[in-house]
């Protein structure tokens, strides 16, 4: 050594600008050597070396990494991975308080007594270590270096109010994980710093913090050994460590140093403790900001000068006690205890027989013991490692590859990943031992790759699991008080900064489902302030846009495309509903106003023009007297009315008074009043809305498909409804109002006294098979009996085109004749048991009374036809007739004879109830003073109403011939022209005409 060598020791509190002044000192030299405490804070020096010098000049040495260029100059090495014997000009050992540390403390000894440089030697460390080195370092020379900025205490927080740029330190990595999960909820995540990570992990966690991305920093005590991050507050969340033997208390120096990480440069930095931790005691705080703790007494010391003669003189070596006050014999660290443990095994003994072999197991029993499993499986690994080094001089290939293969898998959990970035470091370190292994730069990049790929996967882990980068990035934009980006596109999404934050549906803004507590309240802060400019926007949009993009739901939903953007609720009036716009209150008052206008002009504009008829009823000064409170009846009905509802007003009519109302389409039908522009499928379903919005409903009923002339009469459905949406209920149907006028007008030339069969007509107009058409009927009031007959072949049959059924009223052909005079009188309307009456009686005919029976036709008694046909023998066919239908016997065909039955109910008994009590009033078998009526088979007759009604009026019976003798003998039901002296109701001379026959 160098008589004039410089030995100096540069103390002071941490933030003091050692490190850095050590690492100009070693750039000053032609060679040089610094030791650091942590793998992670050389691998950081040595980039900072690297930068200043180049790479070819800048080796770094640790137990598991070892870049080592041909032309080395500077030496970054771990305090144990120090290379003895380079005589480097320049020699620095970092935290050479670390000589007190129980585990490590003795390789720092061994530096401080030992390791020299040929200029200059620099030991650096706390102020406590000053007695220490005075007396075992004769001719040192001290340095002491002021920190740099001020460092206060301010006690406890929760980790909710914890600052921004705050490291927030844990003993355990189960601590470690909980606190960087609680932060992620409520601050949007953090960065994980252990000493067990990987450099490459360690580094990409820090630039997570360093960039800003992240706020908080969750580390262990690593961060307290010379890391340098710009943190403004440590705290603390706990008090106590596991020091690998026993939890002990923290004490005010290792407090002191990782509070000190906190205002590095010239800023300022505080302390303090959050959950469990408590408060630090005063007279610590004092001792921690005033840099004042008590001097070290004793350091850790293990004898150096190994005997290799054998295991036992070995591990007498090791357990050698110091002569030195200042110095204490260390506990016994983990590789004595590998050493003890393997030399109790009889072959080990047998190979450890001669100083090399001795000296090659001390070196295997060095490998430190990165998995953690236990003493035992550490012992075990390092006897096979041994044992294969001793066999062959190398571990077998095969052996390493297996090793290796099995480690290298990127999948699994944070701890899984750990567990094997753990099991890598044992066989990077092995392949960094000069001599272990055959191909030692093969072995060097193997493992150092499996160490890259599992360290990357790790960082990714930890940054999937503990930072949220949705919330990280809105927080910094809103601390910022800059204007946030917002985009939305066409699905709706809203993303802010790029980060997706919901969607937008209509004027309201939905929030990702996925956000929980504190980052749900970021988001929505954030996006409701981005959305702001876009809210107005889209206003704008939706005030210009045309009729056509909104519509209404049957539900009184309103909507815009495919978004909800209001509902309609009841006003004053049915036809006059009010509108609630659905826009969030941030949007501000002028977008609300400006949205519920829009949509205030559209149902205003879709009722006037499907509703017009019934509007301009409404506004037609000229009707007066009982046609305009007809009219208001109708309006308030929206268009409908069952002719049983109004049947007393509909007769104090006058002619004047009906016309009136038939200029505005007024249609006066047998069972219903109506406006037949109003059967329409739009108009019903906004009918169908209007109604049930002013009668309070909570569900509204739905329109029938468009174009249906009979949907299904469900008997839980009020018959409010089908009357609302134009159809009245009859058996197991609901017919349309308007077919079922139709069919009225058909059915009103029949004799439905004597009874009448369905034509085709009847069947086209309504769209059923018979026997659906007589339910119909059934349900009408009439009576259906069933019969079978044979059929009749006709060699020419001649096929008149009969109308389809409309799809929809009033396209098509037209339903009705406004300006036909001959209408419908109330039937079966106020009770049920009523029977339906023809068109309205004209004036001046009211008095004529039917006797309570179906009119009786003026034409001719019904004459028999004889077709002359003789009759043909069961052998002999018929032109035409295949021979088999002689055998198989005449077709049968299945008919059905209507008559008017008077007491059937067209109706639910649920919905309705049921009638007759006015027939008991009159006898019980509706015939006025109680006299049976006949009927096919010779009892008796149908029930009428009990007022002078027996049915539909219609074509009847032959004169002359009492009832029963006309029943007699089969009938003969003929389809003829109507008669030609029939009086035709559109006569204007219809009324004087009928006088005229009255008195005939």
């Amino acid at each position: 050594m160098v008589s004039r060598a410089r030995i100096a020791a540069v103390l002071g509190p941490t933030n003091t600008g050692k490190t850095h002044y050590a690492i100009e000192r070693m750039l000053g030299h032609r060679t040089g050597m610094i030791g650091l405490p942590l793998r992670l804070l050389a691998r950081e020096v040595y980039d900072k070396v690297v930068a200043a010098r180049g790479p070819s000049v800048v080796a770094l040495v640790t137990g598991e990494e070892r870049i080592v260029p041909p032309r080395a100059q500077y030496w970054v090495c771990t305090v144990e991975a120090m290379p003895e014997g380079m005589g480097c000009d320049f020699v620095a050992v970092d935290e050479i308080q670390l000589c007190a540390d129980p585990e490590r403390g003795h390789v720092f000894t061994d530096r401080l007594l030992r390791m020299r440089g040929l200029h200059e030697t620099l030991f650096l460390g706390s102020d406590t270590m000053r007695g220490p080195i005075s007396a075992l370092v004769p001719g040192c020379e001290f340095m002491r270096r002021e920190r740099m900025s001020q460092l206060s205490y301010t006690g406890s927080k929760k980790i909710s109010r914890m600052p921004p740029r705050a490291a927030i330190v844990g003993f355990s990595v189960d601590n470690v994980y909980a606190i960087a999960e609680l932060i992620r909820r409520t601050k949007g995540g953090a960065a994980v710093v252990m000493g067990a990570l990987s450099p490459r992990t360690r580094n990409a966690q820090v630039e997570l913090y360093q960039n800003g991305e992240v706020d908080y920093l969750v580390a262990t005590d690593a961060i307290g050994m010379g890391l340098n991050l710009d943190i403004d507050h440590v705290a603390f969340s706990s008090l106590t460590k596991f020091d690998g033997r026993r939890m002990r208390p923290l004490q005010p120096n290792e407090l002191a140093q990782i509070a000190g990480r906190a205002g590095r440069g010239m800023s300022n930095g505080t302390f303090g403790t959050t959950g469990d931790a408590g408060q630090i005691p005063d007279e610590w705080v004092e001792a921690i900001t005033s840099h004042s703790f008590t001097p070290l007494r004793k350091l850790n010391w293990r004898n150096a000068a190994l005997s290799f003669g054998s295991v036992t003189r070995l591990i007498e070596s090791l357990e050698k006690a110091p002569d030195d006050p200042w110095l204490m014999k260390a506990r016994e660290a983990d590789d004595l205890m590998t050493l003890r443990t393997l030399g109790g095994d009889a072959e080990v003994l047998a190979r450890a027989s001669d100083p090399a072999s001795v000296q090659l197991l001390w070196d295997v029993c060095r490998i430190p013991d990165f998995r953690g499993i236990s003493h035992a499986e550490h012992a075990g690994l390092s006897q096979v490692i041994f044992q294969h080094l001793h066999e062959r001089g190398t571990i077998p290939e095969a052996f390493m590859a297996r090793q290796v293969t099995r480690i290298d898998r990127t999948d699994g959990d944070i701890d899984t990943l750990s567990k094997r970035l753990a099991f890598i470091r044992t066989w990077t370190y092995v392949a960094q031992r000069k001599g272990w292994v055959d191909d030692e730069s093969h072995w060097r990049e193997a493992t150092r790759a499996v160490e890259d790929a599992l360290s990357d996967a790790l960082h990714a882990r930890l940054t999937q699991r503990f930072v949220d980068r949705r919330t990280s990035v809105l927080l910094r934009r809103l601390k910022q008080k800059e204007a946030l980006l917002a985009e939305v596109n066409d699905k709706g999404e809203v993303t802010v900064e790029g980060e997706f934050v919901g969607r937008l549906e209509g004027f309201r803004f939905r929030q990702d489902a996925s956000a929980a507590g504190q980052e749900a309240k970021t988001l929505k802060q954030a996006s409701l302030q981005a959305l702001a400019p876009h809210f107005h926007l889209r206003a704008d949009r939706f005030y210009n846009a045309p009729d056509t993009e909104i519509d209404y739901t049957e539900q009184g939903g309103l909507m815009w495309g495919d978004q909800a953007v209001g509902k309609l609720v009841k006003g004053d009036d049915a036809l006059k509903p009010r509108v609630v716009a659905f826009v969030d209150d941030t949007a501000g008052a002028d977008v609300i106003q400006k949205v519920e206008r829009r949509l205030q002009h559209f149902i205003d504009r879709k009722i006037a023009a499907l509703f017009e008829p019934l509007l301009a009823l409404q506004r037609d000064e000229a009707l007066s007297g009982l046609a305009r409170g007809f009219a208001f009846r109708l309006v308030e009905s929206l268009g409908i009315i069952p002719r049983g509802q109004i049947a007393d007003e509909v007769k104090q009519l006058d002619q004047e008074a009906r016309g009136a109302l038939r200029k505005h389409g007024v249609r006066f039908g047998q069972y219903t009043i109506f406006l037949p522009l109003l059967l329409k499928p739009a108009p019903t379903r906004l009918r169908l809305v209007l109604w049930s919005l002013f009668t309070d409903l909570d569900t509204f009923p739905e329109a029938p498909p468009p174009g249906l002339v009979t949907v299904p009469n469900i008997r839980d459905v009020p018959l409010a409804h089908y009357t609302l949406s134009g159809y009245r209920p009859a058996g197991e149907r609901a017919i349309r109002i308007d077919m079922l006028e139709r069919l009225a007008d058909m059915i009103r030339g029949e004799d439905s006294r004597g009874g009448f069969e369905a034509k085709a007509d009847m069947l086209s107009i309504t769209g059923m098979t018979l026997e659906q058409f007589s339910d119909l009927m059934t349900g009408l009031g009439y009576r259906a009996e069933k019969g079978e007959r044979t059929k009749v072949k006709a060699a020419d049959q001649v096929v008149t085109e009969t109308s389809e059924p409309s799809a929809e009223p009033g396209e098509g052909e037209p339903v009705f004749d406004a300006a036909r005079e001959e209408e419908a009188t109330p039937a079966a309307m106020a009770d049920p048991s009523a029977t339906p009456e023809a068109a309205d009686i004209v004036a001046g005919s009211e008095s004529i009374d039917d006797a309570g029976i179906a009119p009786i036709d003026e034409d001719p008694e019904a004459v028999q036809v004889d077709d002359h046909i003789a009759e043909t023998p069961e052998e002999e066919l018929l032109p035409g007739t295949a021979p088999d239908e002689a055998l198989a016997g005449p077709e049968v065909e299945v008919f059905y004879t209507f008559t008017w039955g008077g007491g059937a109910r067209a109706r639910s008994p649920r919905r309705e109830g049921g009638g007759g009590r006015a027939q008991r009033a009159k006898g019980g078998d509706g015939a006025p003073g109680g006299k049976p009526q006949g009927n096919r088979e010779g009892g008796r007759g149908p029930k009428g109403d009990g007022q002078g009604r027996g049915g539909p009026k219609g074509k009847g019976g032959a004169k002359g011939k009492p009832r029963r003798e006309q029943d007699k003998g089969p009938k003969v039901f003929e389809s003829r022209p109507q008669k030609k002296d029939r009086i035709d109701p559109d006569n204007p001379f219809a009324a004087a005409l009928m006088g005229f026959k009255g008195k005939s």
